[in-house]
């Protein structure tokens, strides 16, 4: 018995294999798309989505007024960061290492940015923050970084752990979560999928409404046809990507 039949158009997630015209996916991985979502944002906005929901809201309890800081924020991961927090309504500090990125953050709602090339992350974030601190970080960047962030914790912060795009995951001194009452918080939205698929379901359900109220916008910087594959990795591999690319197979 299945929740779907021949014909429904749906999304889902898989490990590996999804460069290709068909692919067999199992049922429980599927998502129905709601209508008036094009196959192309939907490709977008599982994962990233998903990742960023289930650290913001489940793992990093963000509460409306409190202040969200996101590192690598003009990524796929970071910009959906960005637009969940406002729509739980935080006050969002995006952090990116160009002004052009820092531009299209602010384009997808964040009220203040750091560009990290030119800004010490730690000061900047104390002095946007009156001095607080932040309360919820998002760090899917690992590297130099995340120590200065972590230094920039409010009382009782939660500093979410979400990646190592960077290359390097780094050493945290454990005297600083001591000191500021902080709270270092893993985030795997595929953990959550596998142990607890129902709370991932309900996430994604969530996610849908958002979407199609508006609420939510997927930034696709480009587009490429299914033999354009190994170029889009390309791109990513060399850091020329904002938001997401999609790969096509109709293209």
């Amino acid at each position: 018995m299945t929740r779907f039949k021949p014909g429904d158009a749906v999304c889902g997630v898989t490990g590996f294999g999804a460069f290709a015209e068909e692919i067999v996916v199992d049922a429980d991985k599927l998502f129905a798309l709601p209508a008036g979502v094009p196959f192309d944002v939907a490709g977008a906005f599982i994962l990233a989505y998903g990742t960023s929901h289930h650290a913001l809201k489940d793992r990093g309890a963000l509460q409306a007024g409190e202040t969200l800081v996101v590192l690598g924020a003009a990524g796929g991961v970071g910009l959906a960061a960005v637009e969940i927090g406002k729509v739980l309504g935080a006050r969002v500090i995006a952090c990116a290492s160009n002004d052009g990125k820092l531009a299209l953050c602010r384009a997808h709602g964040a009220d203040e940015t750091i560009n990290y090339s030119t800004e010490d992350i730690k000061d900047r974030i104390r002095e946007l923050t009156g001095g607080k601190g932040a309360d919820v970080v998002y760090d899917p960047v690992g590297g130099a970084y995340a120590e200065m962030a972590l230094r920039s914790m409010a009382w009782r912060g939660r500093y979410l752990v979400v990646g190592f795009a960077n290359g390097e995951i780094p050493r945290i001194p454990l005297n600083l979560p001591l000191l500021k009452g902080c709270s270092l918080v893993g985030v795997f939205w595929g953990s959550l999928a596998k142990h607890e698929p129902r709370a991932a379901a309900a996430g994604v359900q969530e996610l849908f409404g958002w979407l199609t109220a508006g609420k939510l916008r997927p930034e696709i910087s480009a587009r490429y046809a299914l033999a354009e594959g190994p170029a889009a990795l390309r791109a990513m591999l060399d850091r020329r990507v904002t938001g997401k690319v999609v790969v096509l197979p109709e293209a």
